[in-house]
């Protein structure tokens, strides 16, 4: 048995797919590993949120997780929590953690962007802070936690991690229930878009391809996601496609169930990116990709996917085309997405993640 120690900094209900992996992880965890006891450091935020997902004790840290200095100032002396409560083990499951702690340490990194695509990074003024925090974090982590190979890759590259102690343990998705895929495009062709308008994101270019298809076969496009206002606006307004595009923010389960139930497929047009769990959630639910052909992304569909150039309007305006027209070879995808899906669990994420808690423990019991 040991008192795990869980750095909840960043979880501050706006994280997307680094919160999801939070919980869901966690939920499995306490399933799979009773034995252990696990302490929650939640944010001022986080606090307030439903923590009924995680599995031990939770405790207010009093930080925002939304005040970028005060977080980065917790994340680096989180340590300190971690050895009040007498902690075994520290595991960051957010991508940054403590500059030391007299315990080993656990990091899930979930992607190098600041480092590979820094260019795609929406607050450039905090890119050298990120990545120094990141330096920092690696070295005093015992074992590294990453989600794909090429974001181990990047992990070994850009912070000189030595490749034995980077684990490789793949993301799972959460399907989501009573989608209806019977009801696909009968509202006619749709393509959906999910996510924070983040710039690597590449959602303008879905937009400025849309003029480039004729109208007879141009599907609608739909693109949630977005915090406050929404920078999109103006690209729809500059392509003139009003009457083809629906922004909107947030949407609720249930309006997201409706959409999954009548798109026709999703759209992943990103330039970079640590995983994809949009792209694998679809395939969960039988809602058919079209997606950047990036390594990346090959990791998590295979060959399950139209694929399309990022940095081509031509290539997106043509898959999109095949989207709207090729019934057929929808339907092909949606079955062998069903099929692809399956290589990923939470319940396999959870184990990997145990292990490599045990190596830690292992290789160093305790810093002094």
């Amino acid at each position: 048995m040991a008192r795990i120690f869980v750095d909840l900094l960043s979880l501050t209900g706006k994280k997307g797919g680094m919160e999801t992996y939070s919980r869901e992880l966690y939920t499995q965890l306490g399933r799979l590993a009773p034995e252990h006891e696990y302490i929650g450091y939640f944010s001022k935020e986080g606090w307030e949120l439903d923590r009924s997902w995680f599995p031990g004790e939770g405790v207010a840290s009093g930080i925002s997780g939304e005040n970028r200095f005060s977080w980065a100032w917790g994340e680096l002396r989180c340590g300190r929590a971690a050895s009040r409560v007498g902690a075994d083990l520290l595991h960051s499951p957010m991508t940054l953690g403590p500059a030391r702690t007299r315990m080993p340490a656990v990091i899930s990194m979930h992607d190098m962007l600041y480092w590979s695509h820094p260019q795609y990074m929406s607050t450039p003024m905090y890119t050298q802070p990120v990545k120094l925090m990141e330096r920092i974090a690696a070295r005093n982590a015992t074992r590294i936690l990453t989600i794909s190979e090429v974001s181990r890759e990047a992990i070994v590259r850009y912070l000189k991690v030595p490749v034995e102690r980077v684990d490789l343990v793949p993301l799972a998705g959460t399907p989501m229930q009573d989608v209806d895929r019977s009801r696909a495009s009968e509202n006619g062709p749709m393509i959906l878009a999910t996510g924070n308008r983040r710039p690597h994101k590449n959602w303008p270019s879905l937009i400025r391809a849309l003029p480039l298809i004729d109208p007879a076969q141009r599907p609608h496009v739909v693109v949630t996601g977005s915090h406050g206002d929404d920078p999109l606006i103006e690209v729809v307004a500059e392509t003139g496609m009003q009457d083809w595009v629906t922004l909107k923010s947030w949407v609720d389960a249930d309006e997201m169930r409706e959409l999954y139930s009548t798109a026709t497929a999703l759209a992943m047009p990103s330039f970079a990116d640590g995983f994809s769990l949009p792209a694998l959630e679809a395939m969960m639910a039988g809602l058919p990709v079209m997606i950047s052909d990036i390594p990346v992304y090959r990791e998590v569909v295979g060959d399950v996917a139209l694929f399309i150039d990022p940095n081509d309007l031509g290539s997106i305006a043509d898959v999109m085309r095949t989207a709207a027209t090729d019934a057929v070879l929808m339907q092909d995808l949606t079955r062998r997405g069903y099929v692809r899906a399956e290589r990923f669990s939470w319940e396999r994420t959870a184990k990997g993640t145990l292990e490599s808690f045990e190596r830690a423990l292992t290789e160093s019991p305790r810093k002094r």
